[in-house]
């Protein structure tokens, strides 16, 4: 049996926790922290980590990601200081295949867009009115042990329509007070790495404290884990000795016999 423990980073903008004092309050460590907490608690195979904005390169360094199995990413208010440098390196290692879980406002941020080539607008309202997200795939791995549906007393509205590319899967949708719905769990697949956005983590409300959205992150973060072989961001030349079978060379090459793949 395989005893490596899956390598997870969970990112947070880490500003709302400075700057509001229901922020502050709720959350006195930071979203961040939150989360990591409950995905140790729940998953003992697990080796979580922190990451935030004010750290050098955000973080997230080269070797760092490299070595991450599966990122969370939370943001709000400072989608655009996160340098483009690490959005390239972000998207480089979910092509790759690192799982990349999407909560809340982070379906504003520049690698969720970027990996959705969509603006990735909604509509909103913060009222602090009962959301339920309701399973509408039982039989999918991020909601086994979730019941019907989750229900939250007091949260933030996001509406359709969702401008996002349709979802490979779709796990949850929401319903709200004020009568609109919602996408609110969708998974895609990109390169060799899976995504999956979340939409329940409004800052002023204790939402990551809750047993099911918590049930939820963890099935996530397993689902998303990285699977078989990684794929590379190269298109080698294979000669013609090395082909599986033997071949007759006939014609002119564009291309040397073993030279690297495409710029």
């Amino acid at each position: 049996m395989n005893s490596k423990k899956l390598n997870v980073v969970v990112w947070g903008e880490n500003v709302h926790e400075h700057t509001n004092e229901v922020v502050g309050r709720l959350y006195p460590e930071g979203m961040h922290a939150t989360i990591a907490e409950a995905l140790r608690e729940l998953g003992p195979e697990l080796e979580v980590g922190t990451a935030t904005l004010q750290e050098d390169e955000c973080g997230l360094t080269e070797e760092r990601l490299a070595n991450t199995d599966v990122l969370t990413w939370w943001g709000h208010c400072a989608h655009g200081d996160v340098p483009d440098e690490i959005v390239d390196r972000v998207q480089k290692r979910v092509l790759e295949g690192m799982g990349l879980i999407v909560l809340h406002s982070g379906h504003y941020s520049k690698i969720f867009k970027r990996m959705m080539g969509t603006t990735c607008s909604l509509t909103w309202r913060e009222a602090g009115e009962k959301e339920r997200l309701w399973v509408c795939n039982p039989g999918h791995p991020i909601a086994q042990g979730v019941d019907k549906y989750i229900e939250l007393e007091q949260t933030e509205m996001y509406g359709e329509p969702f401008g996002i590319p349709a979802p490979d899967e779709q796990v949850f949708v929401s319903w709200f007070e004020g009568g609109e719905v919602f996408r609110s769990g969708c998974c895609w697949n990109r390169g060799n790495g899976k995504i999956f956005y979340f939409r329940p983590g409004h800052e002023t409300y204790p939402i990551y404290y809750d047993k099911n959205v918590r049930r939820v992150l963890i099935n996530a973060v397993r689902w998303a884990a990285p699977q078989g072989s990684i794929w590379k961001d190269e298109a080698p030349n294979i000669p013609i000795e090395d082909a599986p079978e033997k071949i007759e060379k006939c014609g002119d090459s564009l291309h040397a016999a073993g030279e690297e793949g495409f710029k």
